[in-house]
């Protein structure tokens, strides 16, 4: 399947696993995508927005006050030109914002006023994956109509084995394919 004229908008947020959206952002144009990044400001302490931008080939948006040159507001702008929203990695975080509707970033904000899509792709320490915090969040979020994929289990950053290993570059393009079949 192609994403030929869909519109993809990551979020990449503070995780280890920051590294591995750039292997997404490489799958998604490969696919024939148009991926814009949101970079939030624990996501820019693991990549650069230089390194998301020379993917992609567009701009990425971390600022919620940002002006563009044609003055939209940036995650009205983002939220409304989104087929999928694709979060990856998702921290529980910013899981825990999305649940409760906290809105205090660029990403957060663009999520909350999307019509588009949702992918959240968790990828945390099994202890905080399992809390049973978190699991209430990720089923509050399932009951608004956010699709996950499901984080593999293998040795983590911190040298547990366990769940929360962000999923294959294979799994979440698979997944973002079959939201538009």
């Amino acid at each position: 399947m192609s994403l030929k004229n869909k519109n993809v908008v990551i979020g990449v947020c503070g995780s280890i696993a920051a590294y591995k959206s750039c292997d997404i952002i490489r799958g998604l144009v490969k696919l024939g995508a148009n991926v814009e990044s949101i970079l939030t400001s624990n996501g820019a302490k693991f990549i650069t927005s230089l390194t998301l931008q020379t993917l992609s080939k567009n701009k990425v948006y971390s600022g919620m006050f940002d002006i563009l040159g044609n003055l939209e507001i940036n995650h009205i702008s983002l939220a409304k030109k989104a087929d999928v929203i694709v979060v990856a990695p998702a921290t529980a975080d910013i899981i825990a914002k999305f649940a409760c509707g906290i809105v205090d970033d660029l990403l957060t904000c663009t999520v909350l006023t999307s019509k588009a899509k949702i992918l959240i792709c968790p990828a945390m320490n099994s202890s905080m994956l399992n809390h049973k915090a978190t699991q209430s969040n990720i089923e509050t979020l399932k009951s608004y109509g956010y699709e996950f994929v499901v984080p593999e289990r293998g040795k983590l950053a911190c040298g547990d084995y366990g769940d929360g290993r962000l999923a294959s570059l294979a799994s979440i393009l698979s997944v973002v394919e079959g939201l538009f079949l």
